[in-house]
């Protein structure tokens, strides 16, 4: 006789904590994530239903299997992920368990999932991070994100955090933490916003603003930067003539 493992009902969805890469689309249209290590390299959404990243036809989570979103029960163990040097610039998210799952003493790994909220860390000069710029990597169709300061954005794609969170749905919410405050935008807090479905910022609150702004003040300083420089060529190519 083969035993099998009680099933659980919970009375609400369990939560859960993993780390993850930011990701836009290649037309900047929408916003997800991909995982650090099994399934890297399918991104997903919000609220999204996991895959076998083998392509087997059977549903995740399969017990013979390692397909499915997998995320640890406690928040400091996934926090602690974040010290590594390859995890840097991931994000820490606090998701909803839904669907089947299968309970590990760590974690779970399951078959759908919500994410909640994203915690977006400093930027790599050290300052609290305003937008998430281009990382310099990502998958066919998406580009990779990483915190990045009022400051330090310049000429790369970028989105807001509130920019990201309205592409990215579901009523995520973004926050910035650590770091320290930066000179070229807010010191921070809860910049976690919803677009509408036209991508308007109707539904943009002060701090949401303030981020756009800086964002929009850093890139002109840095073209004003770009002219003065050439400027300056300019004018000691005149005076060698």
């Amino acid at each position: 006789m083969r035993l099998g493992l009680p099933a659980e009902r919970p009375t609400e969805p369990p939560t859960g904590y993993k780390i993850a890469h930011p990701m836009l689309s290649q037309g900047g249209t929408r916003a997800g994530f991909t995982g650090v290590s099994l399934g890297g390299a399918l991104p997903y959404g919000v609220l999204d239903d996991a895959s076998c990243v083998y392509g087997r036809r059977h549903r995740p989570p399969a017990r013979l299997c390692d397909c499915g979103f997998h995320c640890v029960h406690d928040r400091t163990a996934a926090e602690a992920l974040l010290c590594t040097v390859e995890h840097r610039a991931a994000v820490l998210l606090e998701v909803s368990v839904l669907g089947a799952c299968i309970r590990f003493e760590r974690g779970f790994r399951y078959a759908r999932q919500r994410v909640r909220t994203a915690a977006v860390g400093p930027c790599a000069c050290g300052a609290r991070a305003a937008a998430l710029a281009d990382a310099g990597w990502g998958r066919p169709g998406w580009r990779a994100l990483a915190p990045a300061c009022a400051g330090c954005v310049r000429a790369r794609t970028s989105v807001s955090l509130a920019g990201f969170a309205g592409l990215a749905g579901a009523g995520l919410r973004v926050s910035a933490t650590g770091g320290r405050p930066s000179r070229g935008g807010p010191a921070g807090g809860d910049v976690g916003g919803v677009l509408d479905g036209a991508g308007a910022a109707a539904g943009f609150g002060v701090f949401e603003l303030v981020a756009e702004a800086a964002l929009l003040q850093a890139r002109l300083d840095w073209f004003q930067t770009q002219l003065a420089r050439l400027g300056d060529r300019g004018a000691e190519g005149g005076a060698e003539s």
